[in-house]
């Protein structure tokens, strides 16, 4: 008999397990949501030439251009360079609860050091119709586990979130985040399941509604984005999907939508201002987000001229916090009092939430330039000015894209 079993209680450094659960997220999701194309998402517009020659050429580079950021890029590169293992053709002889099999497999991603696990069932519209290349995607697993990697508060308090450690941010988290899938992946078929990790530059399915199923967060201002209670928008997600058999975990409540309508940091601090400040969101492919506009948010991300991609949204929104401290009280009463949202953004404001602490930066500001590493000629101007200011810098330098 296995002597081996999930532990009791939390799991992680987070009491996701004291969540409120739905049945159903607070936002609306229908039946009639569609397949998309991985294609439709910017990145990929931009670098297939949708958005112009320039951001084409800096599609490339967005991320490589600053070291950190490339050293992460490789990294990424060798991780979807491994072939899985096949899958073992007996099944292991372990447990058949559903519930134990799923707090083992959490407890597997606490282990490799996830910072956020929650467990889903697959929908179909969540898996893209055809990979960044045009490949035909089929996936027909039934569950989809889902992991949280933080991006670092401490560095976003050393920066303005959209300068030259911005990209390497995300990478750090997708990195990661491919290291944990690609592991729990092989682990699962070695048990004799079928099982596939989903990371940076290769996933096969859409991230968010896996999220937000799983019980990992709620949908916000930020467009199709989900935002965690513990983490807030600071993390990056990846997943495994498998036909292992687990129990879901319910979407969760914390009040995030009241939040959202009242606060609309995220909207003012937009150096592309692509986020709506409506008070209404909108239906779009039969669930509902804020409207985004994609195309200046790429142009931003992409083609900054003061920065490697942009995360400005993140570096603002007030759930972006240490979970620790008086922090852990302040998301506590979030939580469960509407009437202190208004307050929140207030002090947010006042005790200088989102600008820069230069005390924590420790990087330095370097651009790769015809293969030699520079001191670049902005660092952090866009988002030293107000935001109309920065929305008519960032167009300036695209001048070139429409001829």
């Amino acid at each position: 008999m296995l002597e081996g079993r999930a532990p009791k209680g939390q799991l992680g450094h987070y009491p996701l397990e004291r969540l409120k659960r739905v049945d159903k997220p607070t936002t609306y999701v229908g039946p009639n949501a569609q397949r998309v194309s991985e294609r439709q998402a910017g990145f990929i517009k931009a670098s297939l030439g949708e958005y112009g020659p320039r951001l084409q050429a800096e599609a490339a580079r967005f991320i490589s251009k600053e070291p950190v950021g490339a050293s992460l890029t490789k990294m990424i590169q060798d991780l979807g360079s491994l072939s899985p293992v096949d899958v073992y053709p007996k099944a292991a002889p372990i447990p058949q609860d559903l519930a134990a099999q799923s707090r083992h497999i959490k407890a597997l991603g606490y282990f490799l050091r996830a910072d956020c696990i929650g467990i889903c069932e697959l929908p179909q519209y969540a898996v893209y119709t055809e990979d960044r290349e045009g490949r035909p995607v089929e996936l027909d697993h039934k569950y989809a586990i889902v992991f949280l990697i933080d991006q670092g508060w401490r560095t976003f308090n050393g920066g303005l979130g959209s300068d030259w450690i911005s990209g390497a941010q995300s990478m750090k988290s997708y990195s990661t985040g491919g290291f944990m899938a690609t592991v729990m992946a092989n682990y699962i078929r070695r048990l004799g399941y079928e099982a596939k990790p989903h990371f940076s530059d290769h996933y096969k399915v859409l991230m968010p509604p896996l999220v937000l199923m799983s019980g990992l967060g709620e949908m916000s201002r930020f467009g199709n984005t989900v935002l965690n209670p513990f983490l807030g928008p600071r993390f990056k997600a990846s997943a495994v999907t498998t036909n292992l058999p687990l129990e879901p975990d319910k979407p969760i409540d914390f009040g995030l939508q009241h939040y959202c309508k009242v606060c609309k940091k995220c909207a003012r601090e937009c150096p592309s201002q692509a986020i709506s400040h409506s008070d209404e969101m909108i239906v779009h492919n039969d669930h509902e987000t804020y409207e985004l506009d994609v195309e200046a948010c790429t142009r931003m991300r992409v083609g900054n001229p003061a920065g490697s991609s942009c995360g400005r949204c993140i570096k603002v929104c007030p759930w972006n916090k240490p979970y620790e401290g008086i922090h852990k009280l302040v998301e506590w009463t979030l939580e469960r009092a509407s009437l202190s949202h208004r307050f929140s953004v207030w002090m947010d404001d006042l005790l200088g939430y989102g600008r820069q602490n230069i005390e924590d930066k420790w990087w330095y500001d370097l651009e790769e330039i015809e293969g030699i590493f520079q001191v670049p000629e902005k660092v952090g101007a866009v988002v030293k000015s107000s935001p109309l200011a920065q929305k008519k810098e960032v167009l300036a330098v695209e001048e070139d894209d429409s001829e």
